[in-house]
């Protein structure tokens, strides 16, 4: 059953009359009567009674023409669907997050992925370490992740500095350099560091260390896997951390940040997507590029910070 032969049915069960029905379609009137008879011959019933006077839809066409809308509207949508999918406006997008941009980028994203690309169904995946976010993409269980690169891209993959952000101290509210505007990372020497996992877990751990050693001191290592975790045990007083500055949007009692003082230290962030993605993945991960480049443009305030209870005002 042809779906031209459909529309011209419905067209011509709504206006009960040929000559408008014709119009309507931008057809001659013998070529819709074809049409007609085509139809009532596949579907083998009366679809129209046809007088001199008048046209009147048989209970055969009523139903037709009931189904007829529904297959019509479903074909509709499908075609509007299909054509948001080929330009890369509709679909889903598997998207991983390195923890210490979970709390700050995730958010945004995905309010600018719902406003820009309604069609888009946006998976998120947080507070993954950056090596585990490379294999992700490599074997195609994410299709782009906000990471901390280390060393050259693997093979197959593309990884794209977004931006450097500058490594912030955490410190217990109760701690005694708290209330200083900004803290000397040597005056830490001689205290536990908490810090993300060593080794191929994850990036960051050896250029916190590095920034360390070059304070002049190797600090005892306390573990953590999820960058709430590190700031959990940080507001417990178990130690101090060493952080990107977008962790500051991971607000919690009981932890304060403190810049650096002398020369920032610096750790990138970037965007790894396999090569030649498809043109949704493409358009997402370009949200991803304008929220991260504009995040950091934005004049940022100093957060509101609460001390815990018998802590430094």
């Amino acid at each position: 059953m042809e779906t031209r032969l459909l529309r011209s049915f419905v067209v011509l069960a709504e206006e009960q009359h040929f000559g408008r029905a014709a119009a309507r379609l931008h057809l001659a009137q013998p070529a819709l009567s074809q049409q007609l008879k085509q139809l009532e011959q596949q579907v083998g019933a009366r679809l129209l009674d046809r007088s001199t006077r008048r046209v009147e839809v048989t209970a055969a066409g009523r139903l037709l023409q009931e189904r007829a809308l529904q297959v019509l509207s479903t074909l509709d949508r499908t075609a509007a669907d299909l054509a948001l999918v080929t330009a890369g406006r509709a679909g889903r997008v598997r998207l991983g997050f390195v923890g210490t941009a979970t709390y700050a980028l995730l958010p945004s994203v995905a309010r600018r992925v719902r406003a820009e690309l309604p069609g888009v169904e946006l998976v998120l995946r947080g507070e993954v370490l950056a090596p585990a976010l490379l294999d992700r993409v490599l074997v195609d269980e994410l299709d782009l992740a906000v990471l901390r690169p280390s060393g050259p891209a693997p093979a197959g993959l593309v990884v794209e500095e977004m931006r450097r952000e500058a490594l912030v101290v955490a410190l217990p509210a109760a701690h005694r350099l708290a209330a200083q505007p900004e803290v000397r990372l040597g005056d830490l020497a001689g205290e536990p560091l908490v810090a993300h996992p060593s080794g191929r877990r994850s990036t960051l751990q050896p250029l916190v260390l590095d920034a360390c050693r070059a304070a002049g001191f190797e600090p005892e290592v306390i573990e953590v896997g999820e960058t709430g975790t590190l700031v959990a045990l940080v507001a417990a007083g178990l130690g101090f951390g060493l952080v990107p500055d977008a962790v500051r949007a991971l607000r919690l009692d009981g932890v304060v940040y403190r810049p650096l003082a002398g020369a920032p230290v610096e750790v990138p962030l970037a965007l790894a997507h396999r090569a030649s993605p498809a043109p949704m993945v493409q358009h997402v991960a370009d949200v991803v590029r304008r929220t991260a480049r504009d995040a950091h443009c934005a004049p940022q305030e100093p957060p509101t910070e609460h001390a815990s209870a018998g802590g430094t005002p």
